[in-house]
């Protein structure tokens, strides 16, 4: 099965670094679309870190993940 991971990177009011993963996303995803979500996030303070809310855009990423389970016993 393969799962795909959006990981979005923002540095906090602490300066540290703080990574959000989202699941599920659209297979579509681009640069764009990925930098306005994150313009969002930012300014509705929707998330908050132990070192303060999130101010700034460190990076992104889209993880792909492939799993194979087996069936054993």
């Amino acid at each position: 099965m393969v799962t795909k991971y959006l990981v979005l990177a923002f540095k906090n009011e602490s300066g540290d670094k703080i990574n959000l993963s989202l699941k599920g996303i659209k297979d579509n995803l681009t640069a764009e679309e990925i930098s306005k979500a994150m313009d969002v996030i930012i300014s509705k303070n929707a998330f908050f870190s132990s070192g303060g809310k999130l101010i700034q855009k460190s990076g992104a990423q889209i993880i792909t993940k492939n799993v194979d389970d087996y069936k054993v016993g």
